[in-house]
């Protein structure tokens, strides 16, 4: 059969440049109108047997290339479970070889999660008792904005995942969050529920998500630098998020993204805020003290520069929320590679794993939670 490579599905995205044998010649498309790029999600068919060689020509110059050292692509045959292909860089060229047990295959930056899957993840939640489901707008694509509110107490907690709609480990995050968050028999999930009320937007980004780009939405806008004064035109889901927070509050907030680089789980804060106070400090060290408790996959050694003094970036979401709601804000960042302190040499970071971080953030907060009041 002759080799066939396609994208022209929910979140795919990938170039044909050529293809012969068992070799490929591929380029990742950028983000519509953007120059960021760096997720690709492609099938290949008629290929069982074969020692598949896909060569990424345009990696040297995508948005992060340091991510691509000692980094490994994921295959899969059934969608589900998603293993590590033999992955090499060089030259600015990202190299995937991979004999192929099946005629059909799929291979990922990341363990995709799809809008179809959101929308399965959604109906679920929704049904569950104690859970209210709403849209807060419409995307640019015309795609509704899924909110949750669940809980009864007075502290408002916000958790958002994926404005940056490549970064997929976040959703994952929110399967694990979310399926313990309404479990009626989990103690913790009990507590928290009845000291807070959450407000949970699973996608921040459903129309990058189903256009396949890594960092933008349907206009090309990062939604991570648009927190400062988020427009209509150009950053509606910030907005509708904005404008709802302003309207219940925030006492605690966590974004969930993905870094490209660095081989572990981190959490940015939000030091350099203009009206930083050493309440919000202690606060904030108090819940990274509670998740390394709470799951080794958390550590703090590594991670992103602390800004200095009142020079944080007021355009990104965890410094605007804390500096605009005097609370606890926060950014947590997975691997797209593996975590360097618990490999594993089957899977990497994977989905399993992000939901089990989900369900470790939650019983941090319930470790610190009285302290928010």
């Amino acid at each position: 059969m002759t080799l066939s490579i396609s994208s022209a599905f929910d979140g795919g995205n990938i170039a044909v440049l050529s293809a012969s044998g068992s070799t490929a010649e591929l380029e990742i498309v950028k983000d519509h109108q953007s120059d960021f790029y760096q997720w690709f999600y492609f099938r290949v068919t008629g290929c069982a047997g074969e020692d598949l060689v896909l060569t990424i020509g345009n990696a040297g110059d995508s948005a992060y290339p340091q991510g691509w050292d000692n980094y490994q692509a994921r295959v899969s045959a059934d969608r589900e479970q998603w293993r590590l292909a033999d992955t090499s860089y060089a030259d600015g060229k990202l190299v995937i070889r991979h004999t192929a047990e099946a005629n059909s295959l799929w291979f990922a930056y990341f363990a995709p999660y799809t809008m179809e899957r959101h929308h399965d993840l959604v109906t679920e939640i929704a049904a569950r008792d104690g859970v209210s489901h709403a849209s807060l707008g419409q995307t640019l694509d015309g795609q509704e904005l899924d909110y949750f509110t669940i809980g009864t107490g007075d502290l408002s907690v916000w958790l958002y995942a994926r404005q940056h709609p490549g970064e997929t480990m976040a959703e994952w995050w929110m399967e694990g969050a979310l399926d313990r968050l309404t479990d009626p028999a989990d103690p913790v999930a009990r507590v928290l529920r009845e000291k807070a009320t959450f407000h949970i937007v699973p996608n921040m980004n459903p129309d990058g998500s189903a256009r396949g780009h890594l960092r933008t939405n349907a206009v090309g806008t990062n939604l991570n630098r648009e927190w400062h004064q988020p427009t209509p035109e150009k950053s509606p889901e910030v907005l509708w998020v904005l404008n709802h927070m302003d309207k219940t509050g925030v006492d605690f907030a966590m974004d969930v993204h993905g870094d490209e680089a660095i081989p572990a789980n981190f959490i940015a804060g939000f030091e350099g805020i203009p009206s930083w106070t050493e309440r919000q400090g202690k606060l904030y060290d108090a819940y990274l003290a509670a998740l390394l408790k709470a799951s080794p996959d958390f550590q703090t050694k590594l991670g992103y520069p602390v800004a200095k003094p009142r020079k944080g970036n007021l355009s990104m979401s965890t410094n605007q929320v804390a500096e605009r709601f005097d609370c606890v804000a926060m950014t947590l960042e997975m691997p797209f590679k593996d975590n360097h302190e618990l490999p594993d040499a089957e899977f990497g970071w994977s989905p399993e794993r992000c939901a089990l971080l989900g369900r470790a953030c939650l019983s941090a907060l319930y470790d610190v939670i009285d302290d928010l009041v």
